[in-house]
């Protein structure tokens, strides 16, 4: 069986993630990185892979089959998933919630229109968590579904403190409220507002004379990131930013609470986690796990724009129907 050709555009720390995912998948092969750098500046981890300008991408369509987008979700996703859809089957990891619905409308119709397949909003959440609520809420459907996030860092929201005028480097840290998880496994299913679930943090290295009232402004009142939160902005010096922040754990909780039998009696908890020491090369290991899944529905002659809802599990194997059964079920 041939390998599944798979291009990477952006190689930032997703990207890097996506290309040691291909490396623990035999049955896909990186064919070459897609970057709005000057390709000969990005020193690929894999020898013998080309590099090629992101405004190229179009003239590499037979190429590959499916490219994996790694920008970010705040400015760059929104306009390279729909545009890349003309020329590929793609999988991004957008993960604004508040505008998946937007985001999906505008690359279905694209992909549709070119007779390609697109996969958005791919990773852990959203992505196995999504998935995760809707199990739980259908076998539960007396309860109620609580997700918390953390501690941890969000690659989206710290991309989006990064493009914000007159920050040099950024990072934001989610952050689970104890109290609030302790009340929902107790089985109570209390009210909790955004607010009272998460807090965020964030340490700023800001450039030299910026206005940091400013940019602590800005980021805490940013519309679908951080106005819904207490968050804590810390400015820092770059010494103490590359010294205590330079990695990328995160993690996270799926927790439904809910009632069964006669007269609900019974408590039942469905709790799912992740304790992740690299978010980006976890996220990058669903994203080419879904790579697969993209690849077989193509060969079925699926187009537009799908998620995970939309994928059955057995796709994403590696392994046969026969030995998912023997093995698995």
């Amino acid at each position: 069986m041939s390998k599944i050709r798979i291009a990477i555009a952006g190689y930032g720390n997703l990207g890097k993630g996506v290309e040691l995912a291909i490396r623990q998948n035999p049955d896909t092969e990186l064919v070459g990185v897609f970057t709005r750098r000057a390709p000969e500046s990005v020193k690929l981890l894999t020898e013998g892979i080309p590099v090629y300008k992101l405004e190229d991408a179009k003239n590499y369509q037979d190429k590959v089959d499916v490219l994996i987008i790694c920008g970010g979700s705040a400015t760059d996703l929104p306009v390279q998933t729909p545009e890349l859809a003309k020329y590929f089957n793609v999988i991004d990891s957008f993960d604004t919630h508040a505008r998946i619905p937007e985001h999906f409308a505008n690359v279905d119709k694209v992909a549709r229109e070119n007779n390609h397949l697109a996969m958005i909003s791919l990773g852990w959440d959203p992505g196995l968590f999504s998935l995760n609520r809707v199990y739980a809420e259908s076998i539960l459907s007396n309860g109620k579904t609580y997700t918390f996030w953390g501690k941890g860092v969000s690659q989206g929201h710290s991309d989006a403190i990064r493009r914000v005028e007159g920050v040099k480097k950024g990072i934001q840290y989610t952050c689970p409220i104890e109290s609030a998880i302790e009340a929902v496994r107790n089985g109570s299913q209390p009210e909790l507002t955004t607010r009272e679930k998460h807090e965020r943090v964030c340490y700023v290295v800001a450039e030299e004379g910026a206005d940091k009232a400013k940019i602590e402004s800005e980021i805490k009142n940013m519309k679908n990131y951080f106005d819904e939160y207490n968050t804590t902005v810390n400015f820092i010096s770059e010494e103490e930013f590359n010294q205590n922040h330079n990695t990328l754990p995160h993690g996270g909780f799926v927790i439904r609470s809910g009632k069964t039998g006669d007269g609900e009696q019974t408590n039942q908890t469905i709790e799912y986690s992740l304790k992740l020491g690299s978010n980006p090369e976890f996220t990058a290991s669903v994203l080419v796990a879904y790579a697969r899944a993209l690849s077989r529905l193509k060969a079925e002659g699926a187009t537009g724009c799908k998620t995970a809802f939309d994928v059955a599990p057995a796709y994403l194997s590696p392994l046969s129907p026969e030995e998912l059964r023997a093995k698995m079920l």
